[in-house]
């Protein structure tokens, strides 16, 4: 197997503990323990999550910390410019053999880049700006998102060499805008399921006061997009059935701007007693929080994507009940309980039903559980990812392979051969193997240097 150097875009905070960026932070870390030289070239900010292996490139900026949400802004224009320059002097100075763009700026940055340095282009497509541009309300007057949207879906079709779509939806998307089925490739995001076989959330309950009543729980940001509307609707449902019933909306965010729309709608439901919020869940939190569930839940309909906060429920092993639109990888009854798109009520009567049905609730988990392990592995979707990379690979020059240096394991050389083992993360987010000295080509000759670090500037 070929290693590439492979400039991963990152156009957003980086690492953080939502959606794209927690994706993107788990495929560069399981590409790089594979043996690439993976550099993240992203925002100049991010959260304190280790991130393992990979390098991080960050542009110079002036402010030291931003507050970003996800969504549109006018600060983004001027970082995407910043983030431009930089991935052009990173592939440059780190003879990097293929961008790997992710998010719609990315794409953009990345053909651009494209462009400037001759390299081949794969845009990591999660979702279509139909689905989410006019729901940001960046857009003034309102009315011109949806066409600009469509515009920009037409739009990023004809920009890389090569797609990768995370859900079937989002493939067939593309066939027809007319993109040859040889350019796309179905790739799932996958999930570190690891990080879910321990958990305490004896501190949680505590803190939040949950005695011995049910607990349906969201996880994630309350962006309108992901229609928490509906799920307070269906909980007032809920509460009618359970009386003891609590909703915990989850957010990663230390400061969600759209929580008080939604607090006020609950309070409006008559359901404000019963629903508990949460701003700034930390990742190393998440695996106690999901533990404390009852049912784990997400009301967002119509999903062209894969919700990373799915694969998180299955890997915690939470009985999951979703809309249609929602359910990647997960069937009725198998290991999910699924209902029509949109139809709040049902989503509130399945809810019901896995808090009054235990036996059926967990049946439900452990499948749940089972299938994320075997279709959502990280370390095999990454086998697919690599045979992108083989595909787009301009010559032979720019794939690089790595020595041991002197008196290392051979392991070192091996590592991230398709039959080596799976390299095991250690505390301090590195892997468990001998260090890696990868070796690159420059104008002095070979020059040998760890990969992991971060660079700004």
């Amino acid at each position: 197997m070929k290693r590439y150097s492979v400039a991963m875009i990152a156009p957003c905070p980086f690492p953080a503990n939502y959606g794209t960026p927690g994706a993107i932070r788990e495929m560069s870390e399981t590409l790089a323990m594979r043996g690439h030289q993976v550099h993240i070239v992203t925002y100049p900010f991010g959260e304190e999550i280790p991130v393992a292996a990979a390098k991080i490139w960050r542009p110079w900026y002036w402010r030291k910390e931003v507050s970003l949400h996800s969504g549109p802004s006018c600060r983004k224009l001027l970082l995407d410019l910043l983030l431009l320059i930089k991935v052009c002097r990173v592939i440059r100075s780190e003879r990097i053999a293929i961008i790997h763009a992710h998010n719609y700026e990315g794409a953009l940055i990345g053909f651009a880049a494209k462009l400037l340095t001759g390299r081949p282009l794969i845009y990591n497509a999660v979702n279509l700006m139909s689905d989410e541009l006019p729901t940001y309300g960046f857009i003034k007057p309102a009315f011109l998102a949806r066409p600009i949207a469509r515009f920009l879906d037409w739009l990023v079709t004809k920009l890389p060499d090569h797609f990768i779509a995370i859900t079937k939806e989002l493939r067939e998307s593309f066939e027809k805008r007319g993109i040859p089925p040889s350019r796309v490739s179905y790739i799932s995001l996958g999930v570190n399921a690891e990080m879910f076989q321990k958990s305490d959330p004896a501190s949680l309950l505590d803190r939040y006061g949950i005695g011995q009543g049910p607990l349906v729980m969201y996880t994630g940001i309350n962006s309108p997009f992901q229609r928490i509307d509906y799920l307070l609707r269906a909980f007032s449902l809920v509460v009618q059935a359970e009386p003891k019933a609590r909703l915990m909306v989850v957010s990663p965010l230390k400061k969600d701007p759209d929580l008080a729309a939604n607090r006020t709608l609950a309070e409006s439901l008559g359901i404000g007693r019963s629903v508990v919020w949460v701003e700034g869940q930390t990742l190393a939190e998440l695996p106690d929080y999901l533990a404390m569930a009852s049912v784990a839940t997400m009301s967002r309909p119509d999903v062209p994507g894969h919700p990373i906060k799915l694969l998180n429920y299955m890997a915690a092993a939470r009985p999951i009940v979703c809309f249609a639109g929602a359910a990647k990888g997960v069937r009725h009854m198998r290991d999910a309980y699924v209902v029509r798109d949109h139809d709040w009520q049902a989503l509130g009567q399945g809810i019901v039903t896995l808090l009054r049905d235990r036996v059926l609730a967990e049946r439900l988990a452990a499948m749940a559980k089972e299938t994320v392990a075997r279709d959502f592995d990280w370390w095999q979707l990454c086998t697919n990812i690599e045979d992108v990379y083989g595909s787009l690979a301009a010559a032979e020059s720019e794939s690089f392979e790595l020595e041991p240096s002197n008196g290392a394991s051979r392991r070192a050389a091996n590592f991230g051969e398709l039959e080596s083992p799976r390299p095991a993360l250690a505390a301090n987010g590195r892997n468990g193997h001998d260090p890696i000295v990868v070796v690159s080509r420059s104008g002095a000759g070979v020059v040998a240097r760890p990969l992991p670090g971060e660079d700004v500037g």
